[in-house]
């Protein structure tokens, strides 16, 4: 296996796009996987695609598309309603079981193929919406439950796991990447680029993280 070597999680979205940029940064060849798992809106995958095509990274599409069937959820059926919070101790209806299980999973088989020894992906549990798969202790126990079934090193690294939304924007400006991270990318879950809805848990956040940077920078 190929220690110089990353596999980035992309979806086209902030955290990943972050992602991305921090991979090339550290490893010598990158890859990227995404993934069709039956969400409402193909942009994000549009914008994965061009943004890799514009870093010059190898970008690969999988179909997931079985886990839509499996759990009713408000990202890959439309007929529920969103929720625009997290409601007690219950996720958001937005949080896809088993998705980042399944999603590393797979990317571990991709990896194994292409000699890929390190595995990205943007989970956060300090801004992560209150989804248990973005949890360190979830991805530190898959890490090893990976390494244990492909009898293989896998690490999983999660750049943005301890950062709230200012400070990815923050990173995103530290690795030349604001604009594009700005206008580019897709985290609206209705779909629209840079900006988004506005109004969707998602863009509550990124818009948030964004205001708090650019007061950062505005008192420094």
């Amino acid at each position: 296996m190929d220690n110089n070597a990353a596999l980035v999680l992309f979806s086209g979205g902030q955290d990943s796009t972050v992602c991305l940029f921090w991979a090339l940064k550290h490893f010598t060849r990158v890859e990227t996987v995404c993934f069709r798992y039956g969400q409402r809106h193909v942009s994000e995958i549009e914008a994965a695609q061009a943004i890799a095509a514009n870093a010059g990274v190898l970008f690969r599409i999988i179909d997931a598309s079985l886990i839509a069937g499996l759990s009713r959820n408000s990202l890959t059926d439309a007929s529920v309603a969103m929720d625009k919070g997290q409601k007690g101790e219950a996720p958001p209806n937005t949080f896809v079981p088993g998705r980042n299980l399944l999603f590393i999973s797979m990317a571990a088989i991709v990896a194994r193929e292409r000699n890929i020894a390190n595995l990205v992906t943007g989970v956060s549990q300090a801004d992560y919406s209150g989804y248990p798969d973005c949890r360190e202790t979830f991805i530190r126990s898959l890490n090893t439950t990976l390494n244990l079934s492909m009898s293989e090193q896998f690490v999983i690294h999660t750049p943005l796991m301890e950062y709230d939304k200012a400070a990815v924007w923050q990173m995103a400006d530290e690795l030349g990447i604001f604009e594009l991270v700005k206008n580019q990318t897709v985290t609206c879950y209705n779909g629209i680029p840079g900006n988004g809805c506005g109004e969707c848990p998602s863009c509550k956040l990124r818009r948030n993280g964004l205001e708090q940077y650019e007061l950062l920078i505005l008192n420094s």
